[in-house]
């Protein structure tokens, strides 16, 4: 397994990280636990979840998924053995998370309650990386499109309580409870601001952002890339494979038993004009290659030298072991110039 930096933190996270989405709905208990033991057995160091899993959200099963890594944790004693990520929600109106029944924003009180609501489930003292899910701000689904609407960058009295967030972290990481800090669903700009307010400041810098980035949606190629390198905030890229759409599978409106989409009506991201023309294209360059369509997805990602730990998730232990078999996939000079071919003429359908 490759080892790459998180930020500028000095931290090493595996190339391959694992997602947990799906532990407590599509998958149990006992799925998730074989599923860490794997990753790890493979040298997969870094863990990633959040307050809002399992997937979709529901408040019958909020908080599962960390519940879940809780008892793996408790019952093999190797906390030490992973970097452990997880989120608050950034705004959003779900009601059940907090415990006046308010909406989710970014505020003081917030972060505390949902901090300590992750650690007693996760049963651990701290974490490695606390990110804010999502924005304060009103903003655009991935808050990377391809084009402006006004409606979708609506202005609120409380956007710009960029200190009172890192400063609210900072006590956390002060007490020991978060070693580093990190954004997702995040723009450039948003980045920046975090980033001028902690300098300014004196604050804790994040380190990461996670975003959605694959090869339907390469919107963090624009300005995110070059903020990446030449700040030092690396990229947790989640969803390599589109949600499963650039394997083929949901090729010309099909939904396969048991798969997300059919089980949950949430592929909408990727439901959209010209993405089965890409999939067709980079499935192609995959079999002309001699490899699986979700091994080049997953591949291509590994690739990109802002990317500090590529996030797969999967629902059968057929599907992990295939996802981290690609950190020893190397693709040729070839076969990326082919897909950058195909996404100059293609683009990101899936933003």
């Amino acid at each position: 397994m490759e080892y790459r930096t998180l930020g500028r933190t000095g931290l090493k996270v595996s190339l391959i990280g694992l997602g947990t989405m799906t532990w407590g709905q599509q998958n149990t208990e006992a799925e998730g636990h074989e599923q860490m033991d794997y990753a790890l057995d493979q040298g997969v160091n870094l863990f990633d979840a959040a307050e809002l899993y399992s997937i979709p959200p529901k408040a019958e099963t909020q908080g599962s998924t960390e519940r879940i890594i809780g008892s793996w944790l408790k019952a093999r004693k190797n906390r030490d053995k992973i970097v452990l990520a997880s989120k608050v929600c950034g705004r959003n109106d779900f009601t059940w998370f907090r415990d006046d029944g308010s909406k989710c924003r970014l505020t003081k009180g917030q972060i505390t309650e949902a901090l300590h609501k992750s650690l007693a489930r996760l049963g651990t003292d701290y974490l490695d990386l606390y990110q804010l899910h999502a924005p304060n701000r009103v903003m655009p689904w991935g808050s990377n499109p391809t084009r402006f609407i006004d409606a979708e960058f609506a202005v609120n009295a409380d956007d710009d309580n960029f200190y009172e967030v890192l400063e609210t972290l900072d006590g956390f990481v002060k007490a020991g409870k978060i070693r580093h800090i990190g954004l997702s669903n995040e723009s450039a700009w948003g980045t920046m601001k975090f980033l001028f307010e902690s300098e300014k400041s004196g604050l804790p810098r994040v380190a990461t952002i996670q975003n959605a980035y694959n090869l339907v949606n390469r919107t963090y190629d624009t300005a995110l890339a070059e903020l990446s390198i030449r700040e030092g905030v690396n990229l947790l890229a989640y969803s390599p494979l589109g949600q499963g759409f650039l394997t083929g599978k949901y090729l010309d409106g099909a939904l396969p038993p048991g798969s997300r989409t059919t089980l949950f009506n949430r592929g909408q991201r990727y439901q959209r004009p010209g993405v089965d023309d890409a999939v067709r294209d980079y499935m192609a360059i995959a079999k002309e290659a001699g490899m699986d369509a979700a091994t080049l997805a997953i591949a291509f990602v590994n690739s990109r030298s802002f990317v500090a730990s590529n996030l797969i998730g999967a629902t059968t232990m057929e599907q992990l072991k295939i996802a981290i078999a690609t950190k020893d996939v190397k693709l040729s000079a070839d076969v990326l110039d082919k897909i950058d071919a195909v996404h100059q003429l293609r683009g990101n359908p899936a933003p």
